[in-house]
């Protein structure tokens, strides 16, 4: 899907971790780092088989694009600005498919970018690369692929018989048939592809006892604010429908290793009731519709396999918890930061990507040390007029369970 994505069939996705220190950082740490990201596991770049029906695979690939350093200090007030711009031209075929960058702040601090197409990791596998480059791992060896003649005959053959078994229930069973009802698609009118961002961060403790208190998690707390942001903008739909990321990843691999659940949250759910529903929710990950073997998506050509596609795991708003930042993320050569937040960019996204886009809001969740940064990216500019107005309901928003946020 990724993949696909990047050819222009799709939302453009790029993953993004953003590092901001009180202090001037020495160009020789950056430089250390930027080496060490490209001997890592980010260092490589898919190749497409000529076998149709096999599977792409990794090619290692240590070009990177140069550490980038701006010549001088960009306002602390427009990091946002210049961070959003941090995710061109990244290209996982062909590479680089990330890009490592920094920027003096005009209040003496310093704020680190590093982006890489969403085809190369999510977003826990972009912080378990940095947490590997900077631990001073040996060089990342790509698996070599088998025979793509091999791959190809047991996608073909995994296709053949799910697909013919999928076809079975299909013909006998109404509610079968039904699964492969496209949902409605909201309407938008927007002529600019305009996306809005904010980041807050708050104390954890201050955090956790607000998510007690209500009767709800950590996570659910996070859900619940996003949810009550998107209300408070002005979406009127009694239900807001919201799409969970599952990290399934059974090591510390870097790539996709993720599945998807959702939840629906109305007007009067609470912390507590949310947390109910994604216990429900996590047992019970989405599946291709109607039985469709996965795989079937593989080995059909890109537009067709985009058109069977389409939609898949969007909801009105996306709330991943990336989790905890390890603390020697947090510690860069002696130099503490001040923040960390992760987050999705969608760099050139057009306005029909835009207007075919069911997601409104997206929220990201991570923990670093004694705070948890919440990232927002706003995609409905009728509902979001500015980032200061994100910002602002996101304050709101947070203050009203007892907890006070500060912004970025």
């Amino acid at each position: 899907m990724f993949l696909r994505s990047h050819r222009g069939l799709g939302t453009p996705i790029a993953m993004q971790g953003l590092w901001r220190s009180s202090e001037a950082l020495e160009v020789e740490l950056l430089t250390s780092i930027h080496s060490a990201l490209a001997r890592g596991p980010l260092g490589r770049r898919v190749v497409r088989p000529r076998t149709p029906g096999a599977r792409p695979w990794w090619r290692r690939d240590i070009g990177a694009y140069p550490l980038s350093i701006e010549a001088a200090p960009i306002p602390a007030a427009n990091l946002l600005e210049w961070a959003d711009a941090a995710g061109a031209n990244l290209d996982p075929t062909d590479g680089p498919g990330w890009r490592f960058s920094a920027a003096r702040l005009d209040d003496g601090g310093t704020v680190l970018s590093l982006v890489c197409s969403h085809v190369l990791a999510d977003a826990r596998g972009l912080v378990l690369a940095v947490d590997r480059a900077l631990a001073g791992e040996s060089d990342y060896v790509v698996p070599q692929p088998g025979s793509d003649w091999s791959d190809a005959r047991a996608q073909w053959a995994i296709v053949a018989k799910g697909t013919a078994r999928a076809l079975g229930k299909l013909a006998t069973q109404r509610e079968v048939r039904a699964e492969l009802a496209r949902p409605p698609r909201l309407s938008r009118s927007e002529s600019v592809a305009t996306i809005r961002t904010a980041i807050v961060t708050v104390d954890t403790h201050e955090w956790d006892e607000a998510a007690t208190s209500f009767g709800g998690s950590a996570n659910s707390l996070f859900i619940a604010v996003v949810t009550d942001i998107l209300r408070s903008a002005g979406y009127t739909e009694p239900s807001i429908g919201v799409a969970l990321p599952i990290d399934v990843r059974g090591d510390a691999g870097i790539d996709n290793a993720m599945s998807m659940t959702d939840i629906d949250v109305v007007a009067s759910d609470s912390p507590a009731t949310i947390l109910a529903k994604c216990r429900t929710a996590y047992l019970a990950p989405m599946t291709s519709p109607a039985g469709f073997p996965e795989e079937l998506l593989g080995v059909l050509p890109d537009r067709l396999a985009h058109r069977l596609a389409e939609g898949a795991g969007e909801r009105d708003v996306l709330c991943s918890n990336i989790g905890v930042i390890a603390d020697r993320i947090a510690d860069l050569g002696g130099h503490r930061s001040t923040g960390i937040a992760t987050r999705a960019l969608h760099p050139g996204l057009t306005v029909a990507q835009l207007n075919r886009l069911r997601t409104r809001l997206s929220g990201y969740l991570c923990r670093s040390g004694e705070e948890y940064t919440l990232a927002l990216v706003a995609l409905d500019p009728q509902l979001f007029g500015s980032n200061s107005a994100l910002l602002e309901l996101a304050l709101e928003r947070i203050a009203r369970y007892g907890v006070t946020a500060r912004a970025w």
